[in-house]
């Protein structure tokens, strides 16, 4: 049928409850008549959204196809909370209902954009949700000079440095001492890892801003979400800016951002009085 709806369903395989929750889930939605496809098919036709089993990790991966796609990528998280994932433990019934009722909050992420010069010429370009890093490949450390809006910064001798989407605040940058930022924040995170300079703090950057690499050692690497990587030259100029574009996480119940952070780190609020 040329009008039948259709998902797309990514598992984290290496998780046995995954995969369980993915046989239960989909025989709901196959009763209702939804076509259900992996990303092992070969011709995938369009689908109206992305169901992640997994973790974070998992859901990145995932949002490729929906940033691609243009789709709302729905993460349910299986065994720990994650940021991007539900936070509350739903059942796989409830779960399939909401993909067949379209019931969903959509919450739009802000992504970034890198591009690398050689030269003059642009060698590759790309995205990422969390965060880009640029780091040392060998046993010595790289050397980066950053500018902010062509304007220098600083020069780093360090094992690299983080520009991270408020959504990436709470992943690889929150665990190298950088600033947790909430979703709606529009702004940049930049942070080196381990610079021996005087001035290595973190720092939060404009949207409308250009981050600017030259890497003066003799070689680093790029890495996008930890799934996009290229290897770098001296020489080579890196610029980072926002993305125009953006990821539409679905969540089946609305959530505030304050009470991931409770849930993720265990926090204290033992007594508060609110609802």
């Amino acid at each position: 049928m040329s009008n039948q709806r259709a998902i797309l369903l990514l598992v984290n395989a290496s998780r046995e409850e995954a995969k369980g929750a993915a046989e239960t889930i989909s025989k709901f939605l196959v009763a209702a008549g939804i076509k259900i496809y992996t990303p092992a098919d070969s011709d995938i036709p369009h689908v109206e959204v992305v169901l992640v089993l997994g973790g974070d990790g998992t859901i990145l991966r995932g949002a490729e196809f929906a940033l691609k796609e243009n789709i709302p990528l729905l993460g349910i998280n299986l065994g720990h909370v994650g940021f991007m994932a539900e936070v509350e433990a739903f059942t796989f019934e409830k779960v399939a209902q909401a993909v067949i009722d379209k019931d969903y909050v959509l919450d739009p992420r802000m992504l970034l954009t890198f591009q690398v010069k050689r030269g003059k010429n642009i060698i590759v370009q790309g995205w990422a949700l969390n965060e880009i890093s640029i780091e040392r490949k060998s046993t010595t450390m790289a050397e980066l000079f950053v500018q902010i809006d062509d304007r220098p910064l600083s020069r780093w001798g360090c094992d690299g440095i983080i520009c991270a989407t408020p959504t990436g605040s709470t992943a690889y940058a929150f665990s190298a001492g950088g600033p947790v930022l909430w979703p709606e924040v529009q702004a940049m995170v930049l942070l080196p890892i381990a610079a021996h300079a005087l001035f290595a703090k973190p720092m939060v950057i404009a949207p409308t801003s250009t981050i600017g690499v030259t890497i003066e050692s003799s070689d680093a690497s790029l890495s996008a979400d930890a799934l996009r990587k290229i290897e770098l030259e001296k020489n080579d100029h890196i610029e980072i800016t926002k993305n125009s574009n953006q990821v539409i996480l679905a969540h089946l119940k609305s959530t505030i951002f304050t009470d991931r952070l409770v849930a993720k780190f265990k926090l204290p609020i033992e007594g508060w009085r609110g609802e």
